[in-house]
């Protein structure tokens, strides 16, 4: 193996763990709620999550080789998350029920499983 494939390999476990940390920690049927959307209800702390989610999703996105094409809709996906997150009431409503962290995460899975596929250990950790 290389040690591309070794990094983008990595980079979908973490992109994995933050998407259920940030929007999966409870899941009923295909809804979810994690910790973004319960920060999401507290003034400042919902923002500074959301936005440091975001940033650590886009630098293994970075650090994997992603196309441009999905950074692009990943930072579309997270910045609509981190902005509504900023908005008192209704953006915090908005920001529990849009999984945008879920969203990218998923943008840079797929990126990384068309390019290397996906990681050995993949199915036995990933639940939807």
């Amino acid at each position: 193996m290389s040690s591309e494939r070794d990094r983008a390999h990595l980079a979908w476990r973490r992109a994995e763990r933050l998407r259920r940390l940030s929007d999966r920690v409870v899941g009923v049927g295909p809804w979810g709620l994690g910790i973004d959307g319960v920060l999401a209800w507290v003034p400042v702390a919902g923002t500074i999550y959301s936005v440091g989610a975001a940033g650590l999703l886009l630098y293994e996105a970075v650090q994997a080789g992603a196309s441009r094409a999905t950074l692009l809709r990943m930072a579309t996906y997270l910045g609509l998350d981190s902005v509504s997150s900023g908005v008192p009431v209704l953006g915090w409503a908005v920001d529990t029920l849009f999984t945008g962290h879920a969203f990218a995460a998923g943008a840079l899975k797929r990126d990384i499983e068309r390019r290397h596929g996906r990681p050995s250990d993949a199915a036995s950790r990933e639940t939807i």
